[in-house]
């Protein structure tokens, strides 16, 4: 099948729907999909962005500037895309994330229609008119919370073709060399490990509360703009609390087997860049699958949206978001019972592989999938 990946973010970017974008085009690629990548160009130029996201393959990436950051301009860079789709060829099916990009070429294929929350950012009537489109093939979503509140917004539209499916991660490739970075602390200390961004409700503040209480562990937190990374280190945080910054995603894989614990510490109210928009509610951690991939102990909030794929004493341990000595007690039992930490990170492990690869992500998505006939051929 050739696929059409629109996305309307940055590539490369420090931002995880970069992340999310490039595995999945590299998941469709490795099930023998034709995939080609139409995106916004990224904030690093001379980065490869392959060898920067530790794909796979080399599918093509477009990229496609808009004129401004502006709606309108936005507009203009999705005619600009249905302009180089009539040069490449329109391709089986539209796949995208990015509402511009899509309502400009929805009549050239049919096409499937991400979404992650629900979306203030764009003009009034957008969203609905996508998923009201005569070639909408499917809508995937992240969370069975994200699918129910989609569904009663647009209750109008009748029953909306939605399949869920979480974020995922790749498990680790046997026989790659990956480099493991030095990590600053105390060699005897436990290791405690955060990685994703550092925005407001990711409970960046309970991991200073929890680093405060159990001054005996060592605390790392690999992730963050730099803006953000300055914010939280000039709080006055304890010494045993070690920002490492944004990492490549390539880079990640070493520093989960270096972690003895690791943290999805999510509040009830969670922000996304610069507080643009609040998505507590649906939020599906790439992190907390990467957590799983690599056979970690993880202490996660007990939240109605993580315990969709979380099950305390299971795969993990949950606690309240808005309880550290709880959370420094879970802490403190994994460190010290390593039957425990070792049976919660092998059956977390076990889930993942038999859920949550992007590559099963890739078949899910369009498995079955009803493709209606191009507008512009009927």
């Amino acid at each position: 099948m050739r696929i059409a990946y629109l996305h309307g973010g940055g590539i490369p970017s420090c931002f995880a729907n970069g992340v999310h974008v490039m595995r999945m085009c590299d998941a469709f690629t490795d099930a023998g999909h034709d995939v080609t990548l139409y995106s916004l160009p990224g904030s690093s130029s001379d980065e490869d962005p392959y060898e920067y996201y530790g794909v796979r393959h080399r599918f093509p990436i477009r990229l496609v500037p808009a004129p401004e950051d502006t709606p309108v301009g936005y507009l203009e860079r999705g005619r600009a895309i249905r302009d180089l789709l009539a040069t490449d060829g329109a391709p089986d099916v539209l796949y995208g994330r990015d509402p511009y990009g899509l309502a400009a070429t929805a009549d050239l294929a049919p096409f499937v229609y991400e979404v992650h929350q629900l979306r203030r950012d764009v003009p009034a009537g957008t969203t609905t008119a996508l998923l009201g489109h005569p070639a909408l093939a499917r809508v995937v979503v992240v969370t069975h919370a994200l699918a129910r509140d989609l569904q009663d917004a647009h209750q109008s539209l009748g029953t909306l073709p939605i399949r869920v499916a979480p974020d995922c991660a790749d498990p680790p490739r046997p026989g790659t060399t990956v480099d493991v970075p030095a990590l600053p602390g105390r060699p005897d200390a436990p290791r405690i490990g955060y990685v994703g961004h550092l925005y407001d409700g990711r409970g960046i503040d309970l991991i200073l509360d929890l680093a405060h209480r159990l001054p005996h562990f060592d605390f790392h937190l690999v992730g963050g703009t730099p803006e953000d990374r300055t914010r939280w280190e000039s709080s006055g945080p304890p010494p045993n609390v070690h920002f490492h910054g944004h990492q490549r995603p390539s880079a990640l894989p070493g520093y989960f087997p270096l972690f003895d614990v690791v943290l999805a510490p999510h509040q009830r109210e969670v922000y996304t860049w610069d507080r643009l928009d609040e998505i507590g509610r649906w939020t599906s951690p790439m992190k907390l699958f990467e957590y799983m991939a690599h056979g970690r102990a993880i202490v996660a909030s007990d939240l109605p949206v993580l315990r969709e794929v979380l099950t305390d004493h299971v795969n993990c341990l949950l606690r309240p978001p808005d309880d550290p000595q709880s959370w420094a007690d879970a802490l403190t039992e994994l460190v010290t019972d390593r039957a425990l930490r070792t049976a919660l990170g092998d059956e977390a492990r076990r889930q993942f592989l038999e859920h949550y690869t992007w590559r099963r992500r890739a078949d899910l998505v369009l498995a079955d999938l009803d493709l209606p006939e191009p507008l512009n051929t009927r």
